[in-house]
């Protein structure tokens, strides 16, 4: 294969978006513990950092800031290896005291560019952390990123929830079926006493899920420990795999594989076609 029809995403099977309507329901630290989760289940993955103005998964994974990707060829990236991840972020070609005034169609431009000429490698899974809200350049990475599945993160909170609708109309609009609902932050138990509170709310993500008629894939707690874990740079999954919390996206990530498995299951049966003399 020629350099001109070499096209990095061949040997991807799967490319996950992990979305959000709204920032600030842990989208993220999803994608990160999600990623982590595939690989200790023996998969091959990468993850695409496409949050361009609030870049993160280079703090998530502990790549330490001025770490420039490779170059393959002189015209493709090769992604930095963390954690048995490959990660590949616009945050490693820029500072992060660099803002990136970009207008959508420049920045979703720029996002294609970027997942198109990195040298990925034979990859299971991709996952796409994708920018939160609904718009160029969501919908441009939905449009041309060859999407297999979506899943969509949010909090029990009505606000939250209303934004994660309009991302599952997003994905339903240009036919990229939802795998389910990652509900963050579902409840709150204290660490002194043992006591439950729903501090955004209760049950919020299964009734969307039931909406929408996708799976609820889990409702994870507002952790301490997940917090910690992704401030320092080593994902709870990795850190500490036999927490409850770990469990709880270990569990997600199997259901993720599983639905997928079906999805591919589903597009390979050929329908019968029948030849009558009528």
């Amino acid at each position: 294969m020629t350099a001109s029809t070499f096209n990095p995403l061949d040997s991807i099977s799967h490319i996950i978006a992990v979305a959000s309507g709204k920032g600030g329901v842990g989208k993220s630290t999803t994608s990160a513990n999600l990623a982590m989760a595939l690989s200790q289940q023996g998969a091959k993955v990468g993850i695409l950092d496409a949050d361009i103005y609030g870049p993160s998964l280079g703090i998530l994974f502990g790549i330490p800031e001025g770490t420039k990707p490779g170059v393959k060829d002189d015209q493709y990236f090769i992604p930095i290896e963390a954690h048995g991840v490959s990660v590949m972020s616009m945050a490693f070609l820029a500072s992060d005291q660099t803002p990136m005034a970009w207008r959508g169609p420049m920045a979703s431009g720029a996002l294609l560019q970027l997942l198109t000429q990195t040298a990925w490698g034979e990859l299971d899974y991709l996952i796409i952390d994708m920018p939160p809200g609904t718009g160029d350049i969501q919908l441009t990475l939905a449009q041309k990123a060859s999407i297999s599945a979506a899943v969509v993160v949010t909090t029990p909170q009505d606000l939250a929830l209303i934004d994660a609708k309009k991302a599952i109309g997003l994905f339903e609009k240009v036919n990229i079926p939802v795998l389910g609902i990652i509900e963050n932050m579902a409840v709150h138990i204290c660490s002194a006493c043992g006591h439950v509170e729903h501090l955004f709310g209760e049950g919020g993500g299964e009734k969307l899920a039931k909406q929408y008629h996708v799976h609820l894939l889990g409702s994870l707690p507002l952790s301490l420990a997940i917090r910690e874990q992704a401030d320092s740079g080593v994902p709870i999954v990795l850190a500490n795999p036999e927490s409850e919390a770990s469990k709880l996206y270990q569990a997600i990530a199997l259901q993720v594989v599983q639905q997928l498995a079906q999805l591919q299951a589903q597009a390979s049966i050929l329908p019968i076609i029948e030849i009558t003399d009528e």
